[in-house]
């Protein structure tokens, strides 16, 4: 993923205009409420995940339910898809947290 010129490989979070590279979860492949630690404390509107090239990456409903309770709409794509949904979102409380890999 290539940010204002810069190349990122590995996972990131992008809360506004702030980039958190080196995004880790608990579960690799699976989506927790707890990875998204970060992005729960800035508060949202959005968030836009990417779960990898392929899809790789689960949201479980448990993550589902923790986001809708916050107040704070999910949308998850394969992240080549979820990257033009988040750069189309004009809302500057939008928050991205995407899986570079998979």
């Amino acid at each position: 993923m290539v940010i204002e010129g810069r190349t990122y490989t590995a996972d990131l979070i992008i809360i506004g205009e702030e980039i958190f590279p080196g995004w880790w979860r608990k579960e690799g492949h699976s989506l927790c409420p707890e990875d998204l630690k970060l992005v729960v404390e800035r508060k949202p509107e959005i968030l836009v995940i990417g779960t990898g090239a392929y899809g790789a990456m689960d949201v479980p409903f448990e993550t589902e339910s923790f986001l809708e309770k916050k107040g704070i709409e999910a949308i998850w794509k394969p992240t080549a898809e979820a990257v033009e949904i988040f750069n189309n979102i004009t809302s500057t409380k939008k928050a991205g947290a995407f899986h570079l890999t998979c």
